[in-house]
């Protein structure tokens, strides 16, 4: 039960204290579990991280969940994948109360119109890299072609075009 506490504390420090992404939580988990705790070693984070990224959801929760299954299995898992959601699920909700006494101010919706167009660009920056990585061949040009195309004009759910 310990050691279970402190999977969910070192991923709740590093999910309060790093902003930006996967790429940014690198430098904080290498130190954390490899040089201060030794829980695993720089090889198996960048295993874990590698397998984080190929997977379906955010990387560092799925990071948190491969590192905490490699010292403690499926309950090992579970706690670091709360330890490293829970800093975000409380900033989310103190904001959601806030914001919502002032979403009547003029100034608030004329930030969050900006953020809209600054996670429209993030957006945009996130499908150019990943379409550098993933159209290699003609076939992969014509697979997204036909599939944006599906996503755009048809009524066919989303799940069944990615699948």
């Amino acid at each position: 039960m310990k050691e279970l506490m402190e999977l969910y504390w070192a991923f709740f420090r590093i999910g309060g204290l790093t902003f930006g992404g996967g790429l940014t939580m690198l430098p904080m988990l290498k130190y954390e579990l490899v040089q201060k705790r030794d829980w695993i070693s720089e090889e198996q984070l960048l295993d874990c991280y590698a397998i984080g990224q190929c997977t379906p959801g955010i990387i560092a929760i799925n990071t948190a969940t491969f590192v905490g299954y490699l010292r403690k299995g499926v309950v090992g898992g579970i706690s670091a994948t709360l330890g490293m959601m829970s800093p975000s699920v409380m900033i989310i909700t103190v904001i959601a109360l806030c914001l919502e006494n002032f979403m009547d101010n003029v100034w608030l919706q004329h930030a969050l119109m900006g953020v809209r167009g600054v996670v429209c660009a993030l957006m945009l920056n996130t499908v150019i890299t990943l379409a550098k990585k993933s159209l290699v061949s003609p076939v992969t040009y014509l697979i997204c072609g036909v599939a944006f195309l599906a996503a755009m004009f048809t009524d066919i759910p989303l799940i069944v075009i990615v699948l």
